[in-house]
C-alpha cells in the first residue's frame, strides 16, 4: 500500500493535468519522502520533445522532484489548503541518463534544513536503481492567494 495515493496527493498539491507529475508516495517520514512518477508514451511533452526518440525533459524531472518535496513540506501542516510550496532555487542539478517512456521514476527527497517558511532538500531520481538525476532544492512556504 502506498503511503499516499493519487487522491491524497491531489488533496495536498494544487497541480493538475498535465503538470501533476507524482503518481504515488511510497514512503513518508518527517525528513524523507519517496515518490513515484510513471512515465508513459502518452505524456503530452513527448509529442514535441525529440518525437523520434522520446526523452523526458530534465526540467520536468526537476519539477517532479520539487512536487515530491512539496508533499513532504506540506504533509505536516494543518492548514495546508491555505499554503503553497514554491520552488525558490535549484543547485547542482545533474542529469545522468535519459528517461524514456515505460520508465518509472523513483524520487527520493531528504530534508536538510527547515526554518519557518524555508526548506532545503537534497534529492535523487532513479530508474530501476540507476541514478538518472540529482539536485538540491530550496522551497518557500507561502500563503495561497484568495480568489
Amino acid at each position: 500500500m502506498p503511503a499516499l495515493n493519487i487522491d491524497e496527493i491531489r488533496d495536498i498539491l494544487p497541480h493538475r493535468y498535465p503538470f501533476l507529475l507524482v503518481d504515488r508516495i511510497e514512503e513518508l517520514e518527517p525528513d524523507r519522502i519517496v515518490g513515484i512518477k510513471n512515465v508513459t508514451v502518452n505524456e503530452p511533452f513527448f509529442v514535441g520533445h525529440f518525437p523520434d526518440y522520446p526523452v523526458m525533459p530534465g526540467v520536468l524531472i526537476v519539477e517532479a522532484m520539487a512536487q515530491v518535496a512539496g508533499v513532504l513540506v506540506l504533509s505536516d501542516i494543518p492548514d495546508r489548503k491555505n499554503k503553497l510550496v514554491l520552488l525558490a532555487g535549484v543547485d547542482g542539478a545533474k542529469f545522468r541518463k535519459p528517461v524514456r517512456p515505460g520508465d518509472q521514476l523513483r524520487i527520493e527527497m531528504k530534508l536538510l534544513k527547515r526554518k519557518a517558511t524555508l526548506a532545503k532538500m537534497s534529492g535523487t531520481a532513479t530508474v530501476d536503481g540507476v541514478l538518472v538525476a540529482e539536485a538540491e532544492m530550496f522551497c518557500v512556504l507561502a500563503d495561497r492567494a484568495s480568489s
